[in-house]
């Protein structure tokens, strides 16, 4: 299939390959190499597959420690329906995944602080619920807080590689997508985070924040 892969790991590349199809999510680099033999390297597989797809309808790409098939971005518009659809998403929980993402692990206490005001425990739980954020541990201070931080989902959802592919708070103002508050001027990205399309974060508690946007609805899942 690719000259960089030697003839007695064909069959080993054809099972990551199958398991990476079969997944909608994004498979962690750990998982893969647990299905291989010992002593064949699932990174060496994984790059040549990558170059094998990398001119192809679809991509394999890495979202941190897991890797997935997607639609290759110059197609995705083209796989689009062009049909408007409301959703009403927490502005509590955008801005909130939004500062886990700039400052993880970060506590919830000093996400208060970020935002100007207190945090209702829904909003954790939504983003928890849909796997974006998890617990990184207790900070070494009193009381022992719980600190928080994005998965490898939330870099698949957002077409990220890793978090330093965040846009920069000079890129974000550039684009005009930070609020006048203080605290956002700061630290929102929620212009960057809202557009997520049909898999949109319920509503949460706090209601008083909600906030609708528009997004396209898309035929193809690996989009």
């Amino acid at each position: 299939m690719s000259e960089t892969v030697s003839a007695p790991l064909d069959d080993d590349v054809r099972l990551i390959e199958a398991i990476l199809f079969a997944s909608r999510e994004a498979v962690p680099e750990n998982a893969l190499q647990r299905r291989l033999p010992e002593g064949v390297d699932v990174r060496h597989i994984l790059d040549a597959l990558s170059a094998h797809y990398a001119h192809r309808g679809v991509r394999l790409v890495r979202a941190g420690g897991a890797w997935a098939f997607r639609t290759a971005p110059d197609l995705g518009p083209r796989l689009n329906r062009e049909r408007q659809v409301s959703r009403k998403l927490s502005r509590a929980a955008i801005e909130t995944l939004a500062i886990i993402a700039y400052h993880e692990p970060v506590t919830r206490a000093e996400i208060e602080e970020i935002r100007g005001v207190s945090l209702s425990k829904g909003t954790l739980d939504v983003l928890f619920e849909a796997g974006w954020i998890r617990p990184r541990g207790r900070r070494r201070t009193p009381g022992r807080p719980m600190t928080w931080g994005t998965t490898d989902a939330f870099l698949d959802h957002f077409g990220l590689e890793s978090l330093k592919d965040l846009p920069g708070i000079e890129d974000l103002k550039a684009a005009g997508l930070l609020d006048a508050r203080p605290a956002a001027e700061t630290y929102s990205v929620r212009g960057m985070l809202a557009n997520i399309g049909d898999e949109a974060l319920p509503e949460n508690s706090d209601r008083d924040e909600e906030f609708i946007i528009e997004s396209l609805d898309t035929d193809d899942e690996g989009s």
